[in-house]
């Protein structure tokens, strides 16, 4: 029996990490090449409670983590049907510019600028038509909402990977165990990594770190400067061919430049803060010949690869939800996402 569409829902409006309200809204009508979706859970990024970046555009309604019931379906719209469990993209890209033309498809302006109406912390959201046409994929039968909500996430984690060039055999430390962390530690993994060592601060993260198949997990600030000789110790001799790092905090971004062979990269999968000037050890990485790159967002080809991932049991992430709250309760999921600590992923199911 298909749901029966109310007038008005609730939605949880951002003005910053300590101050969001439930307002009740009008659901979002949708046109033609556009669907309706029932938000059934919808998980909380990282990025969702960094302040620097989501504040300025308060108010707002957050959340891109989302898995959900199709309940309308707009004129045109001929490969989804009422009734459909999905994952929903907030952003997709053009597949026509010279950026996505050349694979670069997280860089294109189309991706950074779409998103669906209003954000994945409401009852309803409406999909556009470009992400109705490019950006809904069909769950699995196997696969429930709360998993749904690890697609997005996993597939920026597969993006990240493919273009690092995570290969067979090699050494990866991933700085920072939040949920990111983690799932770079298990998908590295399941990719073929020789060994997977990770930090953090929080001996919580750490344990699930270790749970997750890192061979060490090290704490942060107890190593300190000392972090590249325990991982020489635990690595017989040798440092990482890849550091993903997790953490924007600038202490963590020294540690894992200290952390590479020559010849490695570094990847920032997690921004510093803008107001803290990032110092690099320019000269010391030209003449190893260190590559550094971003990694940014998720394509659609990553999120199919994403969900394959979890489908299929190679990357298991039903064990990394700590917490499932209400609307009513969001602040607290905030607080303990932004406080990163007792805590991996939180979960809202409005």
């Amino acid at each position: 029996m298909p749901d029966v569409v109310p007038d008005t829902m609730r939605v949880a409006v951002y003005l910053n990490n300590a101050d969001i309200r439930v307002e009740e809204r009008s659901v979002p009508r949708i046109g033609a090449g556009e669907i309706l979706v029932r938000i059934r859970a919808s998980g909380i990024c990282g990025s969702d409670v960094m302040e620097w970046y989501r504040a300025p555009k308060a108010p707002i309604v957050l959340g891109h983590e989302v898995a959900g019931d199709i309940v309308e379906v707009g004129e045109g719209v001929g490969n989804l049907a009422v009734g459909q469990r999905v994952v929903v993209s907030h952003h997709v890209p053009c597949n026509e510019c010279e950026l996505c033309l050349a694979g670069d498809h997280t860089a294109c302006e189309t991706l950074h600028t779409t998103n669906f109406d209003p954000g994945g912390f409401s009852e309803y959201v409406r999909v556009p038509a470009l992400q109705t046409e490019r950006g809904v994929l069909v769950l699995p039968d196997s696969v429930d909402y709360e998993a749904g909500t690890f697609v997005e996430p996993l597939g920026c984690v597969v993006r990240a990977q493919q273009r690092a060039g995570v290969r067979e055999g090699s050494t990866v430390l991933v700085v920072g165990s939040g949920i990111s962390g983690l799932l770079h530690i298990r998908l590295a993994l399941a990719k073929g990594a020789g060994r997977v060592f990770a930090t953090d601060v929080s001996s919580y993260r750490l344990d699930f770190a270790r749970r997750s198949g890192a061979a060490e997990a090290f704490d942060a600030l107890a190593a300190g400067d000392q972090l590249p000789d325990l991982l020489r110790e635990a690595n017989d001799g040798r440092l990482a061919d890849l550091v993903m790092l997790c953490t924007g905090a600038p202490s963590a971004i020294d540690q894992g430049l200290a952390c590479l062979e020559s010849g490695a990269t570094f990847v920032f999968f997690a921004p510093p803060p803008p107001e803290k000037p990032l110092q690099m050890p320019m000269v010391e990485l030209w003449r190893r010949e260190v590559i550094v790159r971003t990694a940014y967002g998720a394509a659609p080809y990553d999120l199919e690869v994403a969900l394959e991932l979890i489908e299929s049991g190679a990357v298991r992430v039903d064990d990394l939800i700590t917490h499932r709250i209400g609307l009513d309760e969001i602040v607290e999921g905030f607080r303990l996402v932004a406080e990163a600590d007792e805590s991996v992923k939180v979960i809202v199911e409005p």
